[in-house]
């Protein structure tokens, strides 16, 4: 009982204290233990008490070590308990991005109408995204790539609502096969906008090692394509989508949003526009080249060299920076709001801080950042109390956004961007 005690003591610890160092192995440990404490305290606080209570029963508990694991235990479920009230913290953070992103919109807004981000769902079972009033058309093609047909999954409330705004979903998983899907991230915030009447388009797109970047991009380009001229049938406006994504997804969103209209990543269809009207990031990678030395370890370098573009960074500078978001930055961004937890472990804050700066400094429209508290690296992919809050925020933000677009006050520039990855790919001396 000592033993699994002091496990459990190390669980809430790491949540309070997430690995950010060396060795890298650590820090997926700390991502992967931290994920599920973190988001889901009170879960593990009752699987603990009843895995106690059993051994009780069995009355294998005796003497000081034993008195001992008990206290250990009941140290380690008060700090889920404070952990979990501490996942509100998410709610003043988001509320200052939001309204700071509209104020940027807006010099008009009034930051008193923001109602309560708080959670509004039960979260008895957190893997539950099911709704009555939400329908998914499941698995519709998009495009043939290389034999094998792409699709895309399509959430919307039954009614249908009409000229209804497009969220645009990219999923993540590191860019691999078997680490991410359609099916599995950003449902609940595919849940929530839903029943505010949106239309959700969850992507697939090819996956490493088979694919080399820039399919990944590409292939989320024809899909966006295909969602401009098929939307409608859905009651989806074509002329209003905002395009998202975590980690993997968080990156090719953001590349996305920032290229639009770029030949090179438009083979075939260069003549097609891909600009979207708005970008919520979330803890993506930004910069492969690690120019400001943001991550410090070579692991993720290593595994983009290996397994994405296949061809290290001293041997093709070019493309690793034609692959990074932060050197597609121009004046013609759409609005940007980027969301990171603090506790990420996988990637760094710095990323988001970084790409931040860079559009702060050069884009003609709103930018704002959110850099959650405890959370870590994929707090979203379950309906936590954290997840719920941050939902609630973008379906706030996310509807007055549209809310501009219709009116007029959030027209988006007509031109196309500057390429300004394409000299950078020319310049086979830059690192």
């Amino acid at each position: 009982m000592l033993l699994l005690s002091l496990f459990w003591a190390w669980l809430s610890w790491n949540a309070y204290h997430p690995w950010k160092g060396k060795p890298e192995f650590m820090g997926v440990l700390s991502f992967i233990f931290g994920l599920i404490a973190g988001e889901l305290p009170l879960h593990l606080i009752a699987t603990e008490v009843a895995i106690t209570l059993l051994v009780v029963s069995f009355g294998d508990l005796n003497g000081f070590s034993d008195a001992l694991a008990l206290g250990i235990a009941l140290a380690s479920w008060l700090a889920l308990l404070k952990f979990h009230d501490r996942a509100a913290q998410a709610e003043p953070v988001l509320r200052e991005a939001v309204n700071s992103a509209l104020g940027q919109l807006d010099p008009g807004y009034d930051p008193r109408i923001a109602p309560p981000f708080a959670e509004d769902q039960p979260l008895l079972n957190p893997f539950d995204y099911r709704h009555p009033l939400v329908q998914r058309h499941q698995n519709i093609p998009y495009c043939d790539a290389t034999g094998s047909p792409l699709h895309v999954d399509i959430y919307q409330r039954r009614d249908c609502p009409k000229n209804a705004p497009v969220l645009f979903q990219i999923h993540g998983g590191a860019w691999l096969q078997n680490l991410g899907s359609k099916e599995q991230q950003a449902l609940p915030l595919m849940r929530r906008l839903a029943l505010e009447g949106w239309v959700c388009v969850s992507v697939q797109y090819r996956l490493s090692p088979k694919a080399t970047f820039p399919d990944h991009i590409i292939d989320c380009k024809k899909a966006l394509v295909w969602v401009k001229e098929n939307i409608h049938r859905y009651g989806g406006n074509p002329e209003f989508i905002v395009a998202t994504g975590g980690s993997a997804g968080g990156h090719l969103s953001s590349l996305l949003a920032l290229s639009a209209n770029a030949p090179e990543f438009q083979p075939g269809f260069e003549q097609m526009d891909t600009r979207v009207q708005g970008c919520v990031p979330i803890y993506g990678v930004y910069d492969f080249t690690n120019s400001e030395n943001q991550r410090g370890d070579s692991g993720l370098e290593k595994m983009v060299a290996d397994k994405v573009l296949k061809i290290t960074r001293s041997e093709n500078p070019g493309l690793w920076r034609q692959a990074s978001p932060l050197y597609w930055v121009n004046e013609q961004a759409p609005p940007f709001l980027l969301i990171h937890g603090e506790a990420d472990t996988l990637v760094p804050v710095e990323e988001s801080r970084l790409l931040y700066a860079k559009l702060k400094e050069v884009s003609h429209q709103p930018v704002a950042y959110a850099e959650l508290p405890d959370a870590q690296h994929a707090f979203e992919l379950m309906n936590s109390r954290r997840t719920q809050i941050t939902a609630n925020a973008l379906c706030f933000y996310l509807d007055q956004l549209y809310q501009r677009h219709l009116s007029g006050s959030a027209d988006t520039p007509n031109d196309n961007v500057v390429n300004i990855a394409a000299s950078a790919t020319e310049d086979s001396g830059t690192t």
